[in-house]
């Protein structure tokens, strides 16, 4: 816990002059009471007497101005709430190469048994919808809350040629952002300033006036929606994938990466050619960086399960630091309430 005024906290330091102060009521009235009454009605008035009691309400009130003081101190503290995450959305890679068995059965089907169990792990009000990418991206299910539509999507799967990771971010990114404009045929996707808009796909683009680029965010700071990118390979087509992040983290839209395979690979082939499938970690814990996402390896079916049930409790709940000027202040009213209640039942006053 900090405060953000701190040197507020020297007013503690007279807590126990006034515990002192009251230490010294105390005697003084005994002494009172000798000088003045009877010896005899002093020593039945001392047995019939409260004893502790009379003591409990000072205490807490001594309490209830120890947590004012800390109150005005301002203290704020890190707590784990609930994410107010509308939109997931799942960016899946379909390329051929995630045809290799070194994650059994397949990595694509290990892919799609786990993205099935995420999916049914989110709450009912967030909205998820799917990109596949392989030669070029496209959005086969738009943000939906109907886990009946999502399933059916994945079962849907075919897989394709090529690898073109910087077309899932952006695809996925235009589904959360429509604004969002660039050109997937080209390696830096951004437009220059002035250019206006490019075409999504092909053809002209609109001739509009020219569009002025929008202002960058701080990155991460969207908190309404979030890419999970999958793929099991390097990039062989399409926008530069670490451009189209830094088009992500321009508006602030985390994506957190899932690397599925081994470093090593695997080689496969077909109809007279073979290849080997590597994963490029580098370049997904770069596009997580600069989005202020997180990179997750999955080497096997299990670790991607694994994966992500972490980005699940991710989703949910998210440390943040509140102001808890408020709570100490409260409890400090209901310890006042509590010290009057109390005195007014065993004494009839207050305090």
């Amino acid at each position: 816990m900090s405060f953000q005024w701190p040197e507020l906290l020297w007013g503690l330091a007279l807590l126990p002059l006034l515990a002192l102060f009251y230490a010294w009521l105390q005697r003084r009235r005994k002494r009172l009471a000798l000088k003045y009454a009877n010896l005899s009605l002093v020593r039945d008035a001392l047995v019939r007497g409260a004893g502790w009691r009379r003591h409990v309400p000072p205490v807490l009130l001594l309490v209830a101005l120890a947590l004012m003081v800390v109150a005005t101190a301002r203290p704020e503290g890190e707590v784990l709430l609930p994410t107010k995450q509308e939109t997931i959305i799942l960016a899946m890679d379909v390329s051929g190469s995630m045809r290799a068995t070194d994650v059994q059965p397949s990595r694509i089907a290990a892919a799609q048994e786990a993205a099935r169990a995420f999916i049914g792990d989110q709450p009912k009000t967030t909205r998820i919808g799917i990109v596949t990418f392989a030669g070029t991206a496209a959005l086969v299910q738009p943000p939906t809350h109907s886990r009946e539509d999502l399933l059916a999507a994945i079962d849907r799967f075919q897989l394709q040629r090529g690898t073109a990771v910087g077309s899932g971010i952006l695809v996925s990114l235009k589904t959360i952002l429509p604004d969002v404009e660039f050109d997937l045929r080209s390696a830096n996707p951004r437009p220059k300033t002035g250019e206006g808009p490019r075409p999504l796909i092909g053809g002209d683009a609109p001739k509009d006036a020219p569009k002025a680029p929008p202002k960058p965010v701080e990155p991460g700071s969207h908190g309404t929606a979030v890419i999970i990118l999958l793929t099991d390979g390097q990039t062989t087509t399409g926008p530069d994938p670490i451009e189209s992040a830094k088009m992500a983290a321009e508006r602030g839209v985390r994506v957190y990466t899932v690397g599925i395979g081994t470093p090593k690979g695997e080689i496969i082939g077909a109809e007279g050619w073979s290849m080997r499938v590597r994963l490029d970690e580098d370049a997904l814990k770069n596009i997580s960086n600069l989005t202020r996402g997180e990179y997750f390896y999955a080497g096997s079916a299990t670790d991607l399960k694994k994966v992500y049930e972490a980005l699940n409790t991710r989703f949910v709940f998210e440390k943040k630091a509140i102001e808890l000027t408020a709570l100490f202040a409260g409890v400090a009213a209901l310890v006042t309430i509590l010290a009057a209640a109390l005195s007014v039942l065993w004494f009839h006053r207050i305090l």
